[in-house]
């Protein structure tokens, strides 16, 4: 059963690669990406139950917070331009 899960995991991965590289616009990728990561956390907990080694959701935790945090930056990135600088700082200065 849990392997089954994992396949359709794997499954919803390689939708949303797909989707990421035909998106329409940059942040449908962008979703898609983080999307991806999402299930990617969800695959590594999983294979972690089926093969009996608790430290894999450890993996999967810090894969999600790596996942959250290289999205905002990107959403930030594309936004403002920079990752230092916030709008009001570049709009004053």
């Amino acid at each position: 059963m849990f392997t089954t899960g994992l396949l359709l995991v794997l499954v919803t991965m390689a939708l949303a690669l797909i989707r990421a590289l035909r998106g329409p616009s940059l942040f449908d990728r962008i979703l898609a990406v983080n999307m991806f990561g999402t299930s990617t956390v969800l695959g590594i907990a999983v294979l972690g139950f089926v093969t009996d080694r608790p430290a894999f959701l450890d993996i999967a935790l810090v894969y999600a917070l790596i996942s959250f945090i290289t999205t905002i930056a990107t959403l930030k990135y594309f936004e403002y331009g920079s990752l230092g600088h916030g709008r009001r700082e570049r709009d004053s200065g």
